[in-house]
C-alpha cells in the first residue's frame, strides 16, 4: 500500500519499504550506491522507486560544487575539447570539474556509480551513445541531474542530449569534394555500431547520389577513429591502379593516418590524393598539409550540456534534445581533380 506525503505529493521512503518489504537503511543504501544490498533486493527497491517517481529532497548543504564528466577514455584529442567546454560553464559558477573514465562507448561501466551517488555533484555530464535504466532510475531518485554528449550516437529519448549534425556533416564533406571533379571518392567512417558512423556514411551516400555518382562498396570502410584504424585502412585503399583520388574520413585523427599512409605511398596531397577530416580539433590546422575538416562543435556542445545541468527546472523530467550545426572548414588538403 503507498503512503504519500501529504505536503508534497510524492511517496515517502517508509512508504517504498513498506511495499518492498525491507527496511529504511535497506531503501537508504539503495539510493546511496551501497555495495551491501543484495541484487534482488536492490533491483525491487529501485523498480518500486521509478514507479512511484520518488526524488529525494536535496538541501543546499548535501550538494557539492562539482560538474562531473564522464568518458569511456580520455585519450582522444576531442575529449581536450569537451573538458575544456564543461569547464568554461563550471568557472562561471564557481564549480569544479571532476574527471571519470568508465565503460565502454555505450554505456558507463556500472561500478561508477556508488562513487558519483557519495559525491554527489550538481550533475554529470556523460559522453555516451546510451545509459542503462538501472544507471538512470539512481541518478534520478538521487536528484543527480544528468545529460549525454553523443557525438558517438543518439540517447533514448528520456535522456536530456546534445549532439551534432552528422548527417550534414557528412554531405558537406563529400560534396566539396564531387564539387571540385572527384568521382572515385572513398571514406573511412567509425565503428559500425555507432550512429554517428552511419549518419556520416548517409551524408557521404546522398552527396555521391547528388552528384549522379554511384558510391562504390569498394570503397566504404569502417575504422575507429583513430589514427592507426585510418592509416591501415588508408593503405589498404591506396593499393592498386584504381585507387580514390580522394578519402572523406570520419575524424581528424583517422585523417592524420590518411596523410601518412599517402607519404608512405608517395602520393602528394592534395595533387594526387585529397583529404577531408571531422570534428575540426586544434591539431587539424597544424598537420602537414592543413587539413580541410568537418567542424563539430565539441565544446560548445560540452557547454550546452553543462548549461542544461545547471538550469533551475530538473533536466530529467522533460528530456531535451539538442541538436547543433556543423559546418566544412577549408584548408589545404584539398584541390581540384587534376585532368
Amino acid at each position: 500500500m503507498r503512503e504519500d506525503d501529504e505536503a508534497s505529493g510524492r511517496v515517502t521512503l517508509a512508504a517504498v519499504a513498506k511495499e518492498a518489504g525491507v527496511s529504511m537503511p535497506t531503501v537508504s543504501k539503495v539510493l546511496n550506491g551501497r555495495s551491501d544490498v543484495s541484487r534482488a533486493t536492490r533491483a525491487k527497491v529501485e523498480r518500486l522507486l521509478d514507479l512511484h517517481g520518488y526524488r529525494r529532497r536535496v538541501q543546499p548543504a548535501t550538494r557539492y560544487p562539482l560538474i562531473e564528466i564522464v568518458f569511456h577514455e580520455l585519450e582522444s584529442v576531442w575529449a581536450m575539447e569537451l573538458i575544456r567546454g564543461v569547464e568554461n560553464v563550471a568557472k562561471e559558477n564557481r564549480a569544479t570539474v571532476v574527471l571519470t573514465e568508465s565503460g565502454t562507448r555505450h554505456t558507463p561501466d556500472p561500478d561508477w556509480l556508488p562513487g558519483v551517488l557519495q559525491r554527489r555533484p550538481l550533475g554529470v555530464v556523460l559522453v555516451f551513445s546510451s545509459l542503462p535504466q538501472d544507471i538512470k532510475r539512481q541518478l534520478r531518485a538521487a536528484a543527480i541531474p544528468f545529460v549525454v554528449i553523443d557525438p558517438a550516437g543518439d540517447p533514448d529519448p528520456d535522456v536530456p542530449s546534445v549532439g551534432s549534425a552528422n548527417w550534414a556533416g557528412g554531405l558537406a564533406a563529400t560534396r566539396h569534394l564531387t564539387e571540385r571533379g572527384h568521382r572515385r571518392i572513398a571514406i573511412i567512417t567509425g565503428p559500425g555500431d555507432m550512429l554517428c558512423s552511419l549518419a556520416r556514411l548517409d551524408g557521404y551516400r546522398s552527396a555521391m547520389a547528388m552528384a549522379g555518382l554511384e558510391a562504390d562498396p569498394r570503397l566504404t570502410r569502417f575504422g575507429d577513429f583513430h589514427v592507426q584504424g585510418g592509416f591501415e585502412q588508408a593503405m589498404d585503399l591506396l593499393e592498386g591502379p584504381d585507387r580514390p583520388t580522394a578519402i572523406f574520413a570520419g575524424s581528424d585523427l583517422q585523417a592524420l593516418g590518411v596523410l601518412e599512409a599517402a607519404r608512405v605511398k608517395g602520393l602528394r596531397v592534395p595533387e594526387d590524393l585529397s583529404v577531408v577530416g571531422y570534428d575540426d580539433v586544434p591539431l587539424a590546422q597544424w598537420s602537414s598539409p592543413p587539413l580541410t575538416t568537418v567542424h563539430q562543435p565539441l565544446r560548445h556542445m560540452a557547454e550546452e550540456a553543462s548549461r542544461m545541468l545547471l538550469r533551475p527546472d530538473d533536466p530529467g523530467a522533460s528530456a531535451q534534445r539538442i541538436e547543433l550545426a556543423t559546418h566544412l572548414v577549408v584548408r589545404q588538403s584539398t584541390a581540384p581533380l587534376e585532368p
